[in-house]
């Protein structure tokens, strides 16, 4: 655990916000100045009401300890809850997986995630999917715990119900997800009808776990009782608040929205995701162990990961809203299955040539050893950048070309505003697809008077002039500006190109009569062609 908390919070704030990020501070600060309110309420609250905390913390300590020993940024202190919290699923894991399988497979499982590049790389981002995936866990772990204690005898059992309830609350408090709870009700049905089964939860021991449940959801996310939240909810859900049109995903635009279906994203993304960007040992211990999981000695633990795989994989493949962030839900899926393998690999071949042999303990600490080298060692190769890892069938070559989006997630956002406030005249415009998120930055270097639009607002882009900048970012490619992005790449040659990590980013471009002129003729067209 101690490894990766490290690699979770070394140089966390090192990348810039993204522009949900962003929201998420401009939450906070809204918190902090009129109380609690409905800002950005199509999400619970308690993430941001940990991430409150922690950028009060980082402010007290920043004012008690000198700037020379180290400073805690914005970005590092609203990063920092999500970090944590990540780290301790390692703990989650080992417990919960031990339950199911046995400790060794719950122990590479646990270690797998502590180390594995993407894994990190979601905890890194002030999202609330990492948090969600730590409350399933741990009400999932008190849930089989009440199972175990039930069938031993015990009278103690329902309390690690109520438990499994509160828990299920904190998901709630974290991101809207009710059908997860169908993941578990599920493991718990197909005990119903066992001979002999003495857990059982029917009638008012129901009741009692939705009061629970209901109670805990009121304490841990208070903001759901005022009316702004709901009219948020109802925005978001409505699909009006999608701010941009489309997602890249290996190169081509495809429509970004939930009720796309099929025409939306292609139901190969996440797959795709698994094969490029998981580490090249686990992804093919996890192919290896895929059959193993329907070994009936693996024991009914396995139905609860049928029941988790499904419920997740089955809705995310055919809808048409896709992100790669989603996918931490199901991340420990791919190295709980690839423990199962290592574990059954392992054993075999002790078994058959290392019986009573005095290496048999030796051949196991290596394997597990060579195990944890690569992903660590690949996590350690692209950090703090380790949303950008690609495995070797990808190619690091190929990093950022993928998904864009979610693997440079506005990270280079800083960097580009500095470089356009040390060139830019007083009041010049600059166009691009995070307009608050620029300003944001510009206001932290004394640059108030730019003036920052969005580069898919063809009524704005057509009164830009000599002087004035088009920024291209990678991630930020939509049906609404690829032509000025096809334009000025085959036209004009970048003022500043950023580079995040060894890859190209954005591309800085000052207009100059040429492209300005050029510029305003193609949003001119698009106005009157619309």
């Amino acid at each position: 655990m101690a490894i990766g908390f490290a690699l979770r919070v070394n140089d966390l704030g090192v990348e810039s916000f993204g522009e949900d990020e962003l929201n998420k501070l401009q939450t906070v600060e809204e918190y902090r100045t009129n109380g609690l309110s409905g800002k950005n309420g199509e999400h619970p609250f308690l993430m941001k009401g940990l991430q409150t905390a922690s950028v009060v913390a980082a402010e007290s300590l920043n004012k008690v300890v000198s700037p020379q020993y180290f400073t805690i940024s914005d970005e590092a202190a609203l990063r920092f809850p999500v970090a944590l919290f990540g780290t301790f699923t390692s703990l989650l894991i080992f417990l919960l997986i031990s339950e199911l399988f046995g400790r060794s497979i719950g122990l590479v499982s646990a270690v797998l995630w502590a180390v594995e590049p993407m894994a990190i790389g979601f905890d890194r981002i002030a999202k609330e999917d990492s948090l969600v995936l730590f409350f399933f866990l741990l009400t999932n772990l008190f849930w089989i715990r009440s199972q175990t204690a039930a069938e031993r005898g015990s009278d103690r059992w329902t309390w690690f119900a109520w438990a499994a309830a509160a828990s299920f609350a904190a998901l709630m408090a974290s991101k809207y997800y009710p059908f997860l709870l169908g993941i578990t009700a599920a493991y718990y049905n197909i005990f119903k009808f066992v001979p002999g089964n003495k857990w059982n939860l029917e009638g008012a021991r129901w009741l009692k776990f939705f009061v629970i449940m209901g109670l805990a959801f009121l304490i841990l996310n208070p903001t759901i009782v005022l009316p702004d939240t709901w009219r948020e909810m109802l925005k978001f859900s409505s699909e009006n608040r999608i701010g941009h049109d489309s997602y890249e995903f290996m190169g081509e635009l495809f429509p970004n929205k939930m009720t796309a279906w099929l025409a939306g994203v292609p139901w190969i993304f996440y797959y795709i995701f698994i094969a490029v960007k998981t580490s090249l040992p686990t992804l093919f211990l996890f192919i290896i162990g895929l059959p193993l999981m329907f070994r009936r000695n693996l024991g009914d633990g396995r139905f609860f990961i049928f029941f988790w795989a499904f419920i997740w994989f089955m809705p995310f493949t055919v809808l048409g809203g896709k992100f790669t962030r989603y996918f931490t839900f199901v991340e420990p899926l791919l190295l709980i299955t690839a423990a199962v393998a290592f574990c059954f690999v392992l054993n075999w071949v002790s078994a058959k040539f290392f019986q009573q042999s005095l290496l048999k303990p030796i051949l196991q600490s290596l394997s597990f050893a060579a195990l944890v080298a690569a992903p660590l060692l690949n996590s350690l190769s692209v950090a703090p950048h380790f949303r950008m890892f690609t495995n070797e069938i990808g190619g690091m070559s190929a990093a950022g070309t993928y998904f864009p989006h979610d693997e440079f997630y506005d990270a280079g956002s800083r960097d580009i505003v500095a470089e356009i406030s040390a060139r830019a005249g007083h009041g010049a415009a600059i166009a691009c697809e995070t307009p608050m998120l620029f300003e944001y930055y510009a206001r932290k270097v004394g640059r108030d008077d730019l003036t920052f639009l969005s580069l898919s607002d063809k009524s704005k882009v057509k009164d830009l002039k000599v002087g004035d900048f088009v920024v291209i970012t990678r991630g930020r490619r939509y049906f609404s500006n690829s032509a000025y992005e096809n334009y000025l790449g085959k036209s004009a040659t970048a003022n500043v190109v950023i580079k995040i990590g060894k890859v190209d980013a954005a591309w800085i471009y000052q207009l100059d009569q040429y492209t300005a002129a050029d510029i305003q003729a193609m949003a001119k067209s698009d106005i009157n062609r619309n």
